[in-house]
């Protein structure tokens, strides 16, 4: 699978030129697990913000709590989490540093833990559930 360039520049306004996203500042973090549908959400959040709905974002530097790259997330209009399981951990880390994020589990949209494949049909089935 090839990699995406989603590397992005905030200003100090944090502006998002270029997105699709109706002038909203979405910022979508994932699970990145090391289970299958970890490694879902993260390809689903890929898309998403290839496909212009919002910019992915570091979830580690939240969790680290760095205090410059928290000010783009206190700036966004939306935080989108999307976590492969229940245990909900990207949502978890959000809400530690003080956010509320619109939250998706792709477990409850019907991805089962250690049965599903990671592949095209997936993430674009996976994409079409989640709304921004």
């Amino acid at each position: 699978m090839k990699a995406l360039d989603l590397q992005f520049n905030f200003t100090e306004d944090y502006t998002m030129s270029g997105c699709a996203c109706g002038g909203k500042k979405v910022l979508i973090f994932a699970c990145s697990g090391a289970a299958d549908v970890g490694a879902l959400s993260d390809q689903v959040a890929r898309k998403l913000a290839k496909n212009g709905l919002g910019k992915m974002y570091c979830m580690a530097a939240v969790g680290a709590n760095i205090t410059e790259k928290l000010a783009p997330v206190k700036a966004a209009t939306d935080t989108v989490t999307i976590d492969g399981c229940s245990a909900f951990c990207s949502k978890k880390v959000l809400e530690n540093a003080g956010f509320t994020p619109k939250a998706y589990n792709l477990e409850a949209l019907g991805f089962i833990k250690g049965k599903t494949d990671v592949n095209d049909a997936a993430i674009a089935k996976a994409a079409k559930k989640i709304s921004l």
